[in-house]
């Protein structure tokens, strides 16, 4: 990647670097961050607990996780929520602004519907619900990355990501903790209704802020341009036929086309590979934490205060410690750093659970290492794709290599509960800590790869 214009140009002072959070779109984004970061765990961890003391075998846990390939998959429906336009919302709020309204109306309204389940009388009703909720969730992150980037210049898209971030972080922490918490103190019934309340701040944040202005010549022009060609040689199509093959050849052909022209095929295959490896380990063991930590013995307080709170805080500090490292030592030393740390975290895990008692101080350690490897290995994951992508297709290539990273955790996911069951928790842990071994693999060959081209 080019440096681009700015590398030229002189570095803002401080107080320039400073003032590109003060602006209203910039503080909007922690809104909209938290209205993001809240459901995530609300289908996923959350969920998890909430159906281990219903009483829900962890088999049926495991499948249950498979929610979540919804956030995996978005990419599918993306092209859909760019283009078509909504009957009235779109006309009063535009088409951002409508299909975020839109989808987190349909957000609030599933999480409404969960405070009123059962999952031990109607787990049926409980799956369909969590399911609108994780589609509607993904539909609002596609239309918050499409208003973050059209809403900013490219000078304060830093900002405007960090303020994201926070604000995720921070919808994470009412999503784990706080759900748990008002669990543990009124039912799940009054936590789940709480965070269908507290869903509203993406509504409110949605009526507030402006539609974009979009540059239709950079939205739909280079796309167009480059599939022409393909239009005139197939003039005996259909006309329906010939723009759906000309929308998929620009949206979806020609930016694979494009990646595995600049890495060659072999790498290429090395390289899609390799992101779909990474983070199947904190994926796959992920769903089953909180029933482990609950079979322990440990209260939804004690989860949702250590694992949950003081977790998500040691994510953060490992996350800096990530931009820190790729800074500092660069992307693929940190990539192997950070693989290492969650298999070591995951070994931590089965410590845990061959010592078989609900112990504070190893619960912290645990947490600590876990969430800190997360944190780092995720920072330095984000540089490496980042990386990878053409800035002619940023936003379609970013949004495959996300939906790839996280697709074969969450395949994985939904066997791990019978595989818990099958071979006990020590050994399930030293299970996920070794599907890490692959990915690091995958970096070797990888890197052995580049070092031969320089």
């Amino acid at each position: 990647m080019s440096a681009g214009p700015s590398a030229a140009s002189a570095r803002p002072g401080w107080r320039d670097a400073f003032s590109a959070y003060a602006g209203p779109r910039v503080a909007a984004l922690l809104f909209l961050g938290f209205s993001a970061g809240l459901p995530v765990l609300l289908v996923f961890a959350t969920l998890s607990a909430w159906l281990a003391q219903a009483g829900i075998e962890r088999g049926t846990i495991g499948l249950l996780s498979w929610v979540g390939i919804t956030y995996s998959t978005k990419v599918l429906w993306a092209p859909v929520v760019d283009r078509l336009p909504l009957p009235l919302l779109t006309r009063w709020l535009g088409r951002r602004r409508g299909w975020m309204l839109l989808a987190q109306l349909a957000l609030a309204a599933g999480l409404v519907g969960l405070s009123a389940q059962d999952p031990a009388r109607d787990l049926q009703a409980v799956v369909l619900l969590a399911l609108l909720v994780a589609f509607a969730s993904a539909t609002q992150d596609i239309c918050i990355d499409a208003w973050r980037i059209e809403a900013a210049p490219a000078t304060q898209q830093g900002a405007m990501a960090a303020a994201y971030q926070l604000g995720y972080r921070a919808g994470l922490i009412a999503a784990g903790t706080g759900a748990l918490l008002l669990a543990g103190s009124f039912g799940w019934s009054t936590a789940y209704l709480v965070m269908a309340v507290l869903a509203f701040v993406g509504v409110v944040t949605t009526l507030l802020i402006p539609e974009p202005e979009r540059d239709q010549a950079t939205a739909a022009v280079a796309v167009e341009a480059r599939v022409v060609d393909f239009i005139a040689r197939r003039a005996n199509w259909p006309a329906w036929l010939r723009l759906a093959g000309a929308w998929f050849t620009g949206a979806v052909v020609c930016p694979f086309l494009d990646f595995f022209t600049r890495n060659g095929v072999a790498t290429g295959a090395l390289i899609l590979a390799f992101i779909g490896l990474f983070r199947v380990t904190d994926i796959a063991m992920g769903v089953m934490a909180n029933p482990f930590y609950l079979e322990l013995g440990y209260t939804l307080q004690q989860i949702g205060v250590i694992a949950k709170g003081y977790g998500i805080g040691m994510t953060i500090l490992g996350a800096l410690a990530g931009g820190f490292a790729v800074a500092r030592w660069g992307t693929l030393p940190s990539l192997v750093a950070g693989g290492l740390l969650v298999i070591v975290s995951n070994l931590t895990f089965a410590a845990l659970a061959w010592i078989g008692s609900p112990d504070l101080v190893w619960l912290a350690l645990v947490i600590s290492c876990d969430n800190f490897s997360g944190g780092l290995a995720g920072t330095a994951f984000i540089a490496y794709l980042s990386g990878l992508t053409n800035t002619a297709y940023t936003a379609t290539q970013y949004a495959l290599f996300s939906s790839l990273f996280t697709l074969p955790g969450k395949i994985l996911a939904g066997a791990s509960g019978y595989v818990a069951d099958a071979i006990g928790w020590p050994l399930f842990f030293v299970y996920t800590s070794s599907l890490g071994l692959p990915a690091l693999v995958l970096l070797a060959v990888l890197a052995r790869r580049l070092e031969h081209k320089k």
